[in-house]
């Protein structure tokens, strides 16, 4: 292998810079020639590549987004767009390519490998969402955890200060990993995710209790795809149901995407993009790189994009014991 290319891809993730810095510097370390492709699988069919180097690559570890930028491609669903996307490789003499992103970048490399044998293919899981299966953690998920917490606790001083009941939506449309743990780390009083059912008189009851305890001040933490409705609707039935706090309504949006990775994103996003370009070498194909129990591992891209639905129940029980 001689010239590998990469390239950011879906919804941007603290730490993917990181990740392409390790790419680039383990490539050109090992003699291999790299390019980066603006844009994601659209930069592909647009054929809009950028050589790379130790240089190019400087200064960015701490830096959020992607120096690459990344795009969702419609035109690489298609087999004509993915015929495109491939006569640019084979123009650029590319024989190797490193995907960062989650599951729907997965399955574009796996279909684009698939179809043309010639190009090997490693995927690195970066995305805020951390529902990738075959990895603990993925880059991004770490900082956008720690944003939602020093939001959540933001909020919690105006809650105590107001005795106002907030409900805080953060991002989760398939997966409440994001709500668990910084729901858990926040002290939540009750954390309502796409993978259990919400019941609103168990949260009204849960509130009574707290009411009469004199708590102030209250947190809930929605995933965006709870299956209530979200923060909004969940928020406007309580509030029918339960008069004793004024409620009030939070949607961090995509300010969990951005920032500085945090040490534990770059870290682990550096040594992905170092065992990357190492699997493509060793002659891997059609599989990501993650970090299970400390030690990195390599499973076929059709097993990874397979979210487990099953929420540690250790997990949920420390949640609603911490609420009490």
């Amino acid at each position: 292998m001689k010239h590998i290319a990469v390239l950011t891809s879906g919804g941007d993730a603290p730490g993917m810079n990181a990740c392409i810095r390790a790419v680039v510097r383990t490539a050109v370390y090992k003699g291999i020639q790299v390019t980066g492709v603006i844009a994601g699988y659209e930069g592909l069919i647009n054929g809009d590549f950028r050589k790379l180097d130790s240089t190019s690559v400087g200064n960015i570890i701490q830096k959020g987004g992607t120096m690459l930028k990344t795009a969702r491609s419609d035109r690489f669903r298609t087999a004509e767009g993915r015929l495109t996307a491939m006569e640019n490789i084979r123009k650029q003499g590319i024989d190797g390519l490193v995907v960062i992103g989650g599951d729907g970048s997965f399955r574009g490399a796996d279909i684009l490998a698939t179809e043309f044998p010639e190009v090997r293919v490693i995927c690195i899981p970066g995305t805020i969402d951390n529902d990738l299966y075959g990895t603990d953690f993925t880059i991004g998920y770490d900082t956008a955890i720690n944003t939602v917490v020093d939001a959540v606790d933001n909020i919690r001083d105006t809650a105590s200060s107001h005795n106002r009941l907030f409900f805080v939506e953060v991002m989760g449309r398939d997966a409440g990993l994001i709500a668990l743990r910084s729901g858990i780390a926040c002290g939540a009083e009750a954390i309502l995710i796409p993978e259990t059912k919400t019941h609103i008189d168990k949260l009204i009851a849960q509130l009574e209790r707290g009411w009469k305890r004199q708590k102030s001040g209250h947190v809930i933490i929605v995933a965006e795809g709870d299956d209530a409705g979200g923060a909004f609707k969940i928020a406007e039935i309580v509030q029918q149901k339960f008069d004793k706090l004024e409620t009030k309504v939070c949607i961090l949006g995509h300010i969990q995407r951005g920032g500085n990775p945090s040490c534990m994103d770059r870290v682990l996003a550096t040594r992905l993009g170092y065992e990357a370009v190492c699997g493509l070498l060793d002659g891997k194909n059609r599989m990501m790189a993650g970090q299970v129990a400390g030690k990195v591992s390599f499973i076929p891209l059709e097993k990874a994009v397979k979210h487990n639905i099953d929420v540690n129940a250790t997990i949920l029980e420390i949640a609603e014991i911490m609420s009490l």
